[in-house]
């Protein structure tokens, strides 16, 4: 039986944030998202997703201030992350560096299929 992966969108922009799910969950993944920092912390730990895609400006805490805190809880510490964003790597809060993210994409080069198949590596590196 193949395994069904959980997924967690942390998107702001309510269209994009719909079209990433619909393509997960088109895929086979459990998705819930949300376009608020606040709110993603609470929704992360009670859907406990094996990956998030997570967008660096948001409002209430930002995004990585959000995968700050969630690295301080041992449950959360295996949650693969891909930061999703259009901020360039090189425009990323110095912050970032020290947090611990799988892959870093910025939207504007990447289509929704490129993401789905960049969530699909990622999980496949990961220890069963």
């Amino acid at each position: 039986m193949l395994q069904t992966y959980k997924a967690v969108v942390v998107e702001d922009n309510h269209d994009l944030r719909f079209l990433y799910t619909f393509k997960l969950e088109n895929e086979g993944f459990r998705v819930r998202s949300t376009g608020n920092g606040n709110d993603a912390l609470q929704l992360i730990k009670e859907f406990k997703p094996d990956i998030i895609l997570l967008d660096l400006l948001l409002p209430g805490i930002s995004g990585p201030e959000l995968l700050a805190r969630l690295r301080q809880e041992e449950w959360a510490s295996d949650i693969r992350v891909i930061v999703l964003t259009n901020v360039s790597k090189n425009e990323a809060p110095q912050t970032l560096r020290f947090l611990v993210v799988d892959r870093y994409i910025v939207k504007a080069h990447h289509t929704p299929s490129q993401v789905v198949e960049v969530v699909r590596e990622v999980l496949n590196e990961k220890p069963t």
